[in-house]
């Protein structure tokens, strides 16, 4: 067996990435995404959350024609292919925006930021976009 193959004992950290950035007009949303994906492909344990206008990122039915840009939306479904089961929105932001949960495209747990922020709190790193 080569040293690198040896059986150790497994780091998992537990990463959260708070994303609060509009989908589109940046690139935060989509790399963020990107970057969540790739973490639970190495099997750490990953939550993200949905804050200020970083809602709209899962906002059903949405029309990039106008901007030309793809919509990415879809992807988020893949979430649950790399067991990201830990999706989080936080309440106020949907209700400043008159979005619920049914409005988003994928399910989700809705939280008050007060519960987020205890959530947050238990994370070993937390990266906000």
């Amino acid at each position: 067996m080569e040293p690198w193959e040896e059986e150790g004992p497994e780091v998992v950290k537990r990463f959260m990435y708070v994303n609060r950035k509009p989908p589109y007009g940046t690139i935060y949303a989509l790399e963020t995404l990107e970057v969540v994906l790739i973490a639970a492909a190495f099997d750490q344990d990953v939550s993200v959350v949905f804050v200020d206008d970083g809602v709209y990122q899962l906002k059903k039915n949405q029309d990039t024609s106008a901007i030309g840009m793809k919509n990415f939306s879809n992807t988020y479904r893949a979430l649950d292919d790399y067991d990201v089961e830990k999706i989080y929105v936080e309440q106020e932001s949907l209700d400043a925006r008159g979005l619920s949960a049914e409005d988003l495209i994928i399910p989700v747990e809705v939280l008050t930021a007060e519960n987020l922020s205890e959530i947050m709190a238990q994370q070993d790193v937390v990266i906000s976009s």
